[in-house]
């Protein structure tokens, strides 16, 4: 079984530009839990499975617009790659590497790469 554990850097790349968000994943009782953080929201995650390599998990949000999320990735290492879909918009293509160190520069929640917009919305 992959270990997904860890704080993860997301991008999504959306018809209304790109987004990031930090997502981090952890296990409780045995089973996958997590909460996604993007601008001043954080949100929890529900239906975490992890099943191979292939992650999914849902989660809603409210800013800039109430959206409720479906996303399934592949998980390779430290990198994963996949979609995110809110309803019956396109699906937007997701890219994400987990942190190495949660506690480095920005804190645990801030990094962006450069060139993106941080939150569900683009500014």
């Amino acid at each position: 079984m992959h270990r997904v554990e860890g704080i993860w850097d997301l991008t999504m790349s959306t018809p209304v530009g790109r987004l990031t968000a930090a997502v981090e994943l952890r296990r409780r009782d045995g089973a996958l839990t997590g909460t996604a953080r993007a601008a001043d929201e954080e949100v929890p995650l529900t239906d975490v499975v992890l099943d191979g390599d292939r992650l999914t998990w849902r989660q809603s949000v409210t800013k800039p617009l109430r959206l409720n999320l479906a996303f399934a990735v592949t998980v390779d290492g430290d990198t994963l790659t996949g979609t995110s879909r809110a309803g019956r918009l396109p699906s937007a293509k997701v890219t994400g590497e987990r942190r190495t160190d949660p506690s480095g520069p920005g804190g645990p929640a801030s990094r962006q790469p450069e060139g993106a917009s941080q939150g569900w919305g683009s500014e």
